[in-house]
């Protein structure tokens, strides 16, 4: 049985679809169809019902998808084993935050591009929560406070941070000079989250509220700036604003614990040398450039930084 066959096999099981497969492999869908026709050819069994929203498994296709799947990584693993020593194939497939992805990532990946001529690197920016087994990706950077989860995490470096908020908002509403006065302010939000902060050693959580959300920092940055409340923000996106005064540093005797950014990845024994090497190549990235995060990073909390 063709390996590509195979893994094109797991991609559309994955996937959900042969349109959804094609998009992910970068192939078209009837080079997807061929190769799912000749697997359940070879088997003689069907592993697909296809149905006007895509593809569902059958019960012996559930049953071969662990199989294939596991077989598939296995050449995978041995395909790195006998390349050349630092030479990479295949196909990268990255989900990144839009916030930091273009500006702090991007040309980490595009040094990998040029190191790895051979490697395909497909990258997707967005600020929602990527299902990184659902989507076939390899891997995710995310930023901030990772929620428990089964996916792997490897941290790049850290992320320093602080509250801050328009002296428009300072005027009319006052500013919190502890963690507890949180609860009668607006705070600027992802979601629901909680936000940490360091009382000497202790971490005091808060449970904020407000009216404005966004996934974006930089939209959040802009609502503080238009008074709309308090937010937490990562030093490299207030910096400028607390240089020349638009918004302003709160609450500074309780900092928030530093953040971090991570590559994850899904449950497995080892990483592939792919992922393996871009997340050696972001660790040596950030460390041989300090300043990446923002000028104003320093770490006031006494957290080490790896």
């Amino acid at each position: 049985m063709d390996i590509e066959d195979l893994q094109t096999f797991v991609a559309v099981a994955d996937a959900g679809g042969v349109s959804a497969a094609a998009r992910r492999l970068g192939v078209s869908k009837s080079i997807v169809s061929r190769r799912l026709f000749r697997v359940e050819a070879e088997l003689g069994v069907q592993l697909l019902a296809r149905t006007t929203r895509g593809a569902a498994l059958t019960e012996a296709g559930i049953t071969f998808r662990d199989h294939a799947a596991r077989a598939s990584a296995e050449i995978d693993t041995a395909r790195e084993t006998i390349l050349p020593t630092g030479e990479l194939r295949g196909r990268l497939r990255v989900a990144m935050p839009l916030t930091f992805g273009p500006t702090h990532f991007a040309p980490v990946l595009a040094e990998m591009a040029h190191q790895h001529p051979q490697l395909h690197i497909h990258t997707s920016y967005s600020d929602r929560f990527v299902d990184l087994i659902a989507e076939g990706l390899d891997c995710a950077i995310r930023v901030g406070y990772l929620h428990d989860s089964n996916l792997i995490a490897k941290r790049i470096g850290p992320i320093y941070g602080k509250l801050v908020a328009s002296p428009d908002y300072i005027k009319a509403s006052g500013s919190p000079q502890t963690p507890d006065e949180l609860v009668v302010h607006q705070a600027l939000m992802q979601g629901t989250e909680a936000w940490q902060f360091m009382d000497g050693d202790k971490i005091v959580t808060v449970q904020p509220q407000g009216r404005f959300k966004a996934d974006n920092a930089a939209a959040l940055a802009a609502a503080a700036v238009a008074g709309l409340g308090i937010a937490w923000l990562p030093d490299c996106i207030t910096y400028g604003y607390v240089t020349s005064g638009a918004l302003i540093p709160i609450m500074t005797r309780y900092p928030p614990p530093s953040a971090g950014a991570y590559v994850v990845r899904p449950p497995g024994k080892h990483p592939t040398r792919k992922v393996r090497v871009l997340t050696e190549m972001l660790i040596e990235y950030f460390a041989r450039n300090p300043d990446v995060w923002g000028l104003d990073r320093q770490n006031t909390n006494g957290a080490k930084p790896y």
